[in-house]
């Protein structure tokens, strides 16, 4: 049963009030299908919690508790740490929520949603892996598509300023469950993600550096056909991802370079890396309200 407002809405909770938590309040907030009925932490003086109090949404410090408290939740959006989410995740199911994990914890279905999200379409706990994750599985999984891929290898560099404790703290778990996806996801043989904290000022955007170890024979043309395609399916939730260089052969690898670039929503446009994997959170609700209203 879908717990909805008076308005109609599905009734969500976001659990995490640091950058991700924040940014996602903001987007689903925007979006007329959604309320976010509870923005819930730890940390009373976080700037999450007193953003969303000015926009009339209900707060709390307890964490997950308040929304087994609330009772009346449909979704919840977990921007917490790996751990907590491991903890919290048997208790969501119990209740009947479903959760949408946005740490890397890998508990449920690992989610890409332009290459996998059709085929889980069942799944009660659903993982998105990391923001690098949904940046470069795509082109991964496009390279993929037209010719074997022994090794993929991305680096994705962010922005100091783009990254809370949460995330710092996740790092190790970050870099193997992405790396994980490359190849489970995307369709590499094996993979390896590597992440750049930069602490430049002004940030920097999000930028993204994939390696395909194809061979030499691959159909250069078909790469790029496939490696296109795939960055407008991206970009029809993240208007900001764009390909900023294109598919090239060095040697036994194909090189592309992608930038994401951030809707300012809470943190300015260097933030893109919170978009990518927020957009991915929205676009796996709203997949499962429209099952529910078919």
């Amino acid at each position: 049963m879908v717990a909805r407002s008076e308005k109609g809405r599905i009734r969500t909770a976001i659990v995490g009030s640091g950058n991700i938590g924040t940014d996602l309040m903001y987007k689903l907030s925007a979006n007329k299908k959604f309320e976010v009925a509870l923005f819930a932490g730890i940390d009373p003086s976080s700037e999450g919690l007193a953003r969303a109090k000015e926009m009339g949404i209900t707060i709390s410090t307890d964490g997950a508790e308040a929304v087994f408290e609330d009772g009346n939740i449909d979704v919840v959006f977990e921007a917490t740490s790996a751990y907590v989410h491991r903890s919290n995740a048997p208790r969501y199911e119990q209740h009947g929520i479903l959760a949408i994990d946005l740490t890397p914890a890998k508990v449920g279905a690992c989610i890409v949603p332009t290459v996998n999200l059709a085929q889980n379409d069942d799944a009660t706990n659903i993982n998105l892996i990391s923001c690098a994750a949904q940046a470069t599985v795509p082109i991964v999984h496009a390279v993929s598509a037209v010719t074997a891929v022994s090794y993929a290898e991305i680096v994705a560099t962010v922005a100091s300023k783009s990254i809370g404790p949460g995330t710092r703290d996740n790092i190790e778990e970050f870099t193997h469950t992405t790396s994980s996806a490359l190849a489970d996801i995307g369709g590499a043989a094996r993979g390896k993600s590597l992440i750049i904290v930069n602490p430049a000022d002004p940030p920097i955007l999000m930028r993204n550096t994939i390696y395909c170890v194809t061979g030499a024979d691959v159909d250069m043309d078909a790469v790029r056909i496939s490696v296109e395609a795939r960055v407008a399916e991206v970009q029809k939730d993240v208007p900001g991802y764009r390909l900023v260089l294109e598919p090239f052969v060095r040697d036994d690898h194909v090189m592309i370079g992608i930038e994401v670039a951030g809707a300012g929503d809470f943190l300015p446009t260097y933030a893109g890396n919170l978009d990518i994997i927020n957009a991915a959170a929205v676009a796996v609700a709203e997949r499962r309200l429209a099952r529910v209203n078919t």
